[in-house]
């Protein structure tokens, strides 16, 4: 028989050191020089971005000391790296261009077999520290030039970055040539893509107000490469897909030539493709079309080179898809059934879901011989780099082959909480429109302990960030930590969250510190209808747009007991004012335009209502944040402090928007639960430092 404990007093074994031991985050992988390639962001390294390469002999790194492989372009970075293959044998030499984190410039890197080359900077040095940043690559066949995002801060005459698509000679000869962009260009860029035969390019572009997941459009151009006394240009420029209301993503072309991409022109990010490229009906013209009833064939481009499908041959492909029941599932994409000679399609048929151990797919992408390379996760086991054989063409025999496992936790599975999808009522919307949300319930779980049987566990609310994001549904060691010790927690996709469908995205224009808050709200409300917590003791925890959301609720609502802000948004006005280009006109869809509407601003910043909140609250914030600043935390803490409510501000040194340092993440999560279990009156099993407790 199992031991009675009190809730939040359970002996866990997924300590916080546990946690952060050996843990990383994986990126990629590409197929280049017969290899598959992937990135591993490591904490134990001090968030070291490292590119590895499987080998004949193994796994091995790639980048020497002292370089790491991550972008700062739009802050949030992705696609920091890329690779060209010269040959298709494994071992063959491979040039790896990557953005060096400390200067971001760009360098390419020649790796052979039994080489130790060093890296060489094909960029020049800015003028301004870290004043030209480079993403999203692509190489010509020959390995000649390279084609990419760069963004230039401190651009003459330019009030703010600018964003363009650059192309350079790979061994840097020649300074980068802008393809897109400069002082009449876009405001944004990205996906810049070759066709295979190199004659033409496609790439995404958008403007202020717009985030690239409200609209976006898809721009092919011929181009012209050059020669050696000429620079490569762009010819008959053409939009053929996206605006007005709709948003495109991941454009990519197959092996024959033709342009792919996502669109949620029908309320739904589905898979299309163009009958031909530059007609001039081509956003009209679509020969194929994938959907499925409610699911995602994309997710907002918070990053670059993000994608969720690929093509092996003649049409045929893995895509992956989040469904409304939060899950990300993989689906196989038969070559369509054609009428004779043309061209048509006749029939398309249904995807086919492949029954694979996944919900939690990133970096789908096809080898040279019918591979394909993802990374993949469940609710039981963390991401991993896996591939899938798609040679025979039959998706009832495809398996999973691990490349790069997932750590060994030395925990038993009984202490994995697996959640519970559930679609719960909330407040209705402006003209009085039914509502609901969603979240991942995770029960208590331990399989050493119960807790009392008079008593309900407490429950923590985690709200994402984004606002435009979702919960990841994977194997989260940050939640198993607290359900682990007899917490119950409720990862909320609010309104506004991706992965429902655009009229859900699009619910939360106008209303962030509302509809999300709400959910959130309703949320906690509806599990302690049910009797599954204890309404004495909630608490709601998020980070960044999650932290906004975590403020809201405890300035303008009652329900929790205490919360923990990380990175959070104190001030819609300062955030409006003064944070990086990619969402400096965010709020103008979410809150309103400012200054216009900066009566909107006051009223939904919990800084200006500070006189309504008196519940306790842990702020944790890292001090080179340059999306959400640190004065945003610490205008909090000191209001709070004023006022005499109970907070406690932890402050990191090194650390941007997330952390990503070892040290760093066990501090905050042990601070956390010191934090709760001092306000919420429970023992903690395991010795851990305490923290400094103003007002309690």
């Amino acid at each position: 028989m199992s031991l009675a404990v009190p809730f939040g007093s359970w002996p866990s074994p997924l300590t916080a050191d546990v946690i952060v031991a050996s843990s990383v985050g994986l990126g990629g992988p590409a197929f280049a020089g017969g290899d598959l390639w992937w990135s591993e962001l490591r904490p134990a390294e001090a968030g070291r971005v490292q590119i590895v390469r499987r080998g004949p002999h193994g796994a091995v790194d790639v980048l020497p000391e002292g370089f790491s492989a991550r972008t700062r372009v739009h802050e949030y970075g992705g696609g920091a790296w890329w690779v060209h293959g010269t040959g298709d044998e494994p071992g063959d030499d491979v040039h790896v261009f990557f953005v060096n984190w400390a200067d971001q410039r760009l360098y390419r890197l020649d790796v052979g077999a039994g080489t130790d080359a060093v890296p060489v900077a094909i960029t020049p040095e800015p003028d301004e520290p870290m004043g030209m940043r480079f993403a999203d690559g692509v190489v010509t066949a020959d390995g000649d030039l390279t084609i990419c995002v760069r963004e230039w801060h401190g651009a003459p005459g330019a009030s703010e970055a600018r964003n363009e698509i650059v192309v350079l000679p790979t061994d840097g000869s020649r300074e980068p040539t802008v393809l897109i962009g400069g002082m009449r260009g876009p405001d944004f860029v990205s996906s810049p893509r070759l066709a295979p035969d190199e004659s033409s390019l496609c790439w995404l572009q958008w403007n202020h107000p717009d985030m690239p997941w409200d609209q976006a459009e898809l721009w092919v151009a011929a181009f012209d490469r050059g020669s050696v006394v000429a620079t490569p240009t762009l010819a008959s420029e053409v939009k053929v897909g996206g605006g007005d209301g709709v948003a495109v993503a991941q454009p990519r072309w197959d092996a024959e030539g033709r342009l792919w991409f996502v669109s949620d022109r029908d309320g739904w990010w589905d898979l299309r493709r163009f009958a031909e490229v530059g007609r001039p009906d081509a956003t009209s013209t679509v020969d194929e079309q994938l959907r499925v009833d409610d699911g995602d064939w994309a997710q907002a481009q918070w990053v670059f080179g993000q994608s969720w499908y690929d093509f092996v041959s003649g049409g045929r492909g893995l895509v992956a898809c989040r469904r409304k029941d939060g899950l990300d599932r993989l689906a196989w994409r038969a070559a369509p059934q054609r009428d004779g000679d043309d061209d048509d399609v006749t029939s398309w048929g249904e995807p086919v879901w492949l029954d694979v151990d996944v919900t939690a797919v990133d970096g789908l992408v096809a080898g040279p011989q019918g591979e394909v390379a993802l990374v993949a996760a469940s609710f039981t086991e963390e991401p991993r780099i896996v591939t899938i054989d798609t040679s025979d063409s039959r998706p009832d025999r495809f398996e999973l082959s691990v490349v790069r496992p997932a750590r060994d936790l030395g925990v038993g599975a009984g202490h994995l909480a697996v959640p519970e999808h559930v679609e719960f009522p909330t407040t209705p919307g402006p003209k009085g429109e039914p509502a609901v949300a969603f979240m991942l319930v995770y029960p208590p779980t331990n399989p050493d302990v119960v807790g009392p049987s008079d008593a309900r566990p407490p429950l923590i609310v985690m709200s994402h960030g984004g606002p435009t994001s979702a919960a990841r549904p994977q194997l989260n060691l940050s939640v198993q930590f607290w359900t682990s010790r007899g917490f119950a927690v409720a990862d909320v996709n609010y309104r506004g969250s991706t992965g429902y469908g655009r009229e859900f995205r699009r619910a939360l224009d106008d209303r962030w510190g509302i509809a999300d808050v709400d959910d959130c709200v309703a949320a906690a409300r509806f599990l302690v209808g049910l009797g599954r917590v204890d309404g004495d003791r909630l608490a709601i925890r998020g980070g960044s747009a999650g932290g906004y959301t975590t403020l809201c609720a405890l300035t303008f609502h009652h329900e929790f007991s205490v919360g923990c802000s990380l990175y959070g948004v104190a001030d819609l006005e300062a955030l409006a004012r003064d944070t990086h280009k990619f969402e400096s006109r965010y709020l103008d869809r979410l809150v309103g335009p400012y200054p216009e509407r900066r009566d909107l601003y006051e009223e939904r910043s919990p800084i200006h209502h500070t006189d309504r909140l008196a519940t306790p609250l842990l702020i944790l914030q890292g001090l080179e944040d340059e999306i959400v600043p640190p004065d945003q935390s610490e205008m909090m803490a000191d209001a709070l402090r004023r006022k005499g409510v109970p907070v406690a501000y932890l402050a990191f040194e090194g650390e941007q928007h997330g952390f990503r340092q070892a040290p760093n993440i066990q501090r905050a999560l042990e601070a956390e639960l010191y934090f709760y279990s001092r306000v919420l009156a429970f023992d903690v099993a395991e010795p851990i430092d305490p923290v400094d407790i103003e007002n309690l």
